[in-house]
């Protein structure tokens, strides 16, 4: 059985300049089975409603500014799924949880940047389930539940976003070895409880972590990671680390 992952997606930049996290993502990709198919919730993809996406080849959607041109000519061409789309659907529907098919969503970078480095081929199918953000970290954990079954059809459920994201104070010339307190306080809080599995804690977060808000000031990045605890079993760590002095760069497995 696949186990779900978080991944901490980063800067979009990871994709031409991956750090530490390129070869954290290429050796998990090489631990696991091979899967069929990619079932991603992404930090990138908040709605007001549960959408499953349906189009059979989505575009790589360049969903951002301000980066060199090489970024924007990165393509990632894997393919979509519309029977998968349709499962995913009706699995979400027996939960309780009406999700509508979506023919058109592109990846966004979300999708393509960590994923481009696990399996640079493109070549595994992937179905992206979006974020109703403002329903909070319970929700995630219902749709993760709700999809964990995919687990034993070879179907590789991803949570991207980041383990802490607050853009507006990154240090973009801080090295590695540069971290902030805050950020490694609440970060560590996080695994605390997430080895502990106290859920109570987890989903009341914004109110009992260090640096919560700090760390999230909106918390779409950190939702992904309640989707792929729902879907999954027993905690481990797969990656951890920071970038940009306060950027959150931790990858988990829920086995």
């Amino acid at each position: 059985m696949l186990p779900s992952l978080f991944i901490s997606h980063g800067s979009p930049m990871l994709a031409l300049e991956p750090g530490a996290s390129g070869p954290a993502l290429k050796r998990l990709a090489a631990e696991l089975p091979r899967p069929k198919a990619i079932v991603v919730v992404s930090a990138h993809w908040e709605s007001r409603e549960l959408r499953v996406s349906s189009n059979p080849q989505p575009d790589t959607w360049h969903d951002f500014g301000g980066f060199p041109a090489a970024l924007f000519a990165v393509q990632y061409p894997a393919p979509g799924e519309p029977t998968l789309a349709a499962h995913v659907a009706n699995l979400l529907g027996a939960a309780g949880l009406n999700a509508r098919l979506d023919p058109r969503r592109p990846f966004d970078h979300g999708v393509w940047v960590p994923l481009s480095l696990m399996y640079p081929q493109a070549d595994i199918p992937i179905v992206q389930v979006s974020l109703p953000s403002q329903l909070g970290p319970q929700l995630q954990e219902q749709v993760g539940r709700a999809l964990a079954a995919l687990r034993n059809e070879d179907v590789l459920l991803v949570g991207s976003g980041s383990i802490t994201h607050n853009l507006g104070e990154l240090d973009w010339h801080a090295g590695p070895e540069s971290v902030e307190p805050w950020a490694l306080a609440f970060r560590n809080w996080m695994i605390e409880k997430l080895q502990a599995a106290d859920s109570a804690a987890l989903l009341d977060y914004r109110r009992q972590a260090p640096f919560a808000v700090r760390s999230h000031p909106s918390d779409e990045h950190l939702l992904p990671l309640y989707f792929a605890r729902g879907a999954g079993g027993l905690f481990g760590i797969a990656h951890q680390g920071f970038t940009l002095g306060a950027l959150g760069m931790d990858i988990y497995r829920f086995d």
